[in-house]
């Protein structure tokens, strides 16, 4: 009979892990509803059987030397098409969440225990025609999102993925007043 393999060395120590700094970006339409995109496809660590809530606001990495703002403008446009937008906010504080254990080693390349993220909130000033998650960047970036829709920022908690739950309620606690400032006269 064969020893069982109990080689823990294969599990990665969660506090040897960096966080990945990313930003996170909350896109506000004029009826104050935030943008929201079904993550694309069953290959992604994050779309799995054991989560039954897809959807996200738009985020990505920090290039190393880049500004927090500038890389939030790119990977909006990376991701969604978006570009007419206009500042509104940034969270006070850097956001973090951590990869559930069976996540570890394998998300986000196997590198990090999960991200720091910089989180910023703009108003959309374009017309929804201008969004297109399938082939954003007229086609020069891979989709990240299958569908996108427009939802209130106090439900997008609900929305994610159980592990980034925590980080959504402090993007909503940071940015709870914009959907107010859309509320027209």
């Amino acid at each position: 009979m064969e020893p069982l393999n109990n080689d823990m060395s294969s599990i990665p120590d969660r506090d040897a892990l960096p966080y990945r700094d990313c930003v996170g970006i909350a896109v506000f339409n004029r009826d104050g509803n935030v943008f929201i995109g079904r993550r694309k496809g069953s290959d992604d660590p994050e779309r799995s059987a054991d989560f039954d809530a897809p959807w996200q606001m738009p985020q990505g990495g920090i290039d190393k030397g880049e500004d927090p703002l500038r890389a939030a403008l790119r990977e909006l446009y990376e991701e969604t098409n978006i570009t007419a937008v206009s500042l509104l906010a940034e969270a006070p504080e850097w956001i973090y969440y951590d990869l559930p254990e069976d996540m570890l080693g394998k998300a986000l390349k196997g590198k990090y225990r999960g991200q720091r993220q910089r989180w910023f909130a703009f108003a959309f000033t374009g017309d929804d025609s201008e969004i297109d998650v399938e082939a954003p960047g007229g086609g020069k970036f891979h989709a990240e999102f299958e569908a996108w829709r427009w939802e209130r920022l106090s439900r997008t908690p609900g929305l994610i993925v159980p592990f980034k739950r925590e980080a959504y309620e402090k993007v909503v606690e940071a940015f709870i007043d914009i959907p107010q400032r859309f509320t027209h006269v």
